[in-house]
């Protein structure tokens, strides 16, 4: 578990700011940085790149079930110079599938993550700076959360997305409703996956601005009359911000993640969408005669986690000068 460090008190830190030039410079002589970001880039120009490939002949419709795409048994075809990594169960292209796969999973997995850091960070801001019965409620139900297993309270949030509709009919209101259909898309994954991933971040962001809120700045603020929104908003978000985005990159690997096994489950992106975690599982059944059937999706989702990792790792190093402190740098 990546243990996030808080300031210590009279220890003031140096600019550290993602848009200052020996920030930039630090970057790229980082080598854990590099390494992620490398890695992220790459997926990133994957996903891009993939209607175009698509477009120009270069890989093949990932939807499309070729006519050479099974042997004489009925059964994939193993990697060659036709196809690259192979056919599917059903003859179709896996390198194609495995690249616009790039595509959904990484689309799942930053829009839920923001979602999550949307979620975390208010939670936590409002804890930590109003404390008391407000702290204990939102903290409560941050615990409650907790106790939950990620993965199962997604899976019993998705499978709400059956297609139901809730009548939203209020007596008391001179209104004629609202009629929400809950069905399995882009959408409800990311909202699923966002809603079970925002505990540990609002307990992170909560201490950090625990400490923040006794400093000067804050209760300088406070004297002159500012609001609580515009000290949190104007003053405590902007000190936040580095820890936000060290954040925001590891729980970026945490969504892919859980992407993946629901989609592994079924119960994510819906097929023939050619979700990771759905070619792993339909490629289950054929891993003895075609084993790239998974392994090329599932090196794929070790590429995504790791790099993601390695890049919030590297930025929590540069962004955070205390830890810096304390090796002597």
């Amino acid at each position: 578990m990546t243990v996030i460090s808080t300031p210590a008190a009279g220890v003031e830190p140096e600019e550290t700011g993602p848009a200052s030039l020996p920030f930039l410079r630090r970057m790229l002589k980082h080598r854990m940085v590099c390494a992620g970001g490398g890695l992220v880039a790459f997926l990133v120009i994957l996903a891009l790149a993939a209607p175009v490939l698509t477009g120009l002949g270069h890989l093949h419709d990932p939807m499309l079930q070729m006519p050479d795409g099974l042997d004489a048994d009925g059964l994939p075809i193993p990697p060659g110079d036709r196809f690259v990594l192979g056919t599917d169960q059903l003859g179709r292209d896996v390198l194609a599938r495995l690249v616009h796969g790039t595509r959904i999973s990484l689309l799942v997995g930053i829009v839920a993550m923001l979602i999550a850091v949307c979620v975390g960070v208010t939670v936590g801001m409002l804890a930590g700076y109003h404390g008391g019965w407000v702290n204990t409620l939102l903290m409560r139900g941050t615990d409650v959360m907790l106790a939950i297993p990620g993965l199962l309270l997604a899976i019993a949030f998705a499978g709400l997305m059956d297609g139901r509709v809730i009548h939203l009919h209020p007596g008391w209101l001179d209104w004629h409703g609202l009629d929400i259909t809950l069905k399995r898309g882009l959408i409800s994954v990311f909202l699923v996956i966002g809603l079970v991933s925002w505990t540990w971040i609002a307990r992170t962001i909560r201490s950090q601005v625990l400490v923040l809120k006794n400093r000067e700045f804050v209760t300088s603020s406070q004297a002159i009359g500012c609001s609580d929104f515009r000290i949190m908003a104007r003053h405590l978000l902007p000190n936040v911000l580095p820890l936000i985005i060290v954040l925001g990159s590891l729980a970026t690997a945490n969504t892919v993640l859980l992407d993946a096994g629901l989609s592994y489950l079924g119960v994510g992106v819906p097929p023939p969408a050619p979700s990771w975690g759905t070619m792993i599982a339909e490629g289950q059944a054929y891993f003895i005669v075609s084993p790239h059937l998974t392994m090329a999706p599932g090196l794929a989702i070790m590429v995504a986690v790791v790099g993601f990792n390695l890049l919030g790792q590297g930025l929590q190093e540069l962004l955070d000068p205390y830890e810096k402190e304390g090796q002597g740098v």
